[in-house]
């Protein structure tokens, strides 16, 4: 059975740090890319950082996404020893309140721009305050 469970949510205040975790059971997270996604109350849920696979990484290609609402202040890792995906976050704001959801898709090119993928984490609740 595979699983994907996030933690490291919580209350930060604005300009603060937090660090998700998303760990994967069942399933080798080193072939899969794997994305965050963050849907805010009366929002759509939406993609904001993804990793390609480990094995599709190349020097010359760029391996990570992240949307313009995030760049520069989010980053999108994996450690394949632990089979865990992380996205760090600094300097948060108000505006990054949402519950995260990290997801996992074998496909490539993936399907995250449109919603989808193979598997999903349950969600964490991130809340700034300002």
């Amino acid at each position: 059975q595979v699983q994907l469970t996030e933690s490291g949510g919580g209350l930060v205040q604005a300009g603060g740090s937090l660090r998700l975790s998303c760990a994967a059971s069942g399933v080798t997270i080193s072939s899969y890319a794997v994305a965050w996604f963050r849907q805010a109350p009366g929002k759509e849920r939406t993609v904001i950082a993804s990793i390609i696979p480990s094995v599709r990484i190349v020097p010359s290609v760029r391996s990570e996404y992240y949307a313009d609402s995030v760049k520069d202040r989010f980053t999108i890792s994996r450690d394949n020893a632990k089979n865990t995906v992380y996205l760090q976050m600094n300097s948060l704001k108000p505006e990054d309140t949402a519950v995260y959801y990290c997801a996992a898709d074998r496909r490539f090119p993936t399907r995250f721009i449109s919603g989808r993928a193979d598997y999903w984490g349950q969600g964490t609740q991130v809340t700034v305050s300002s």
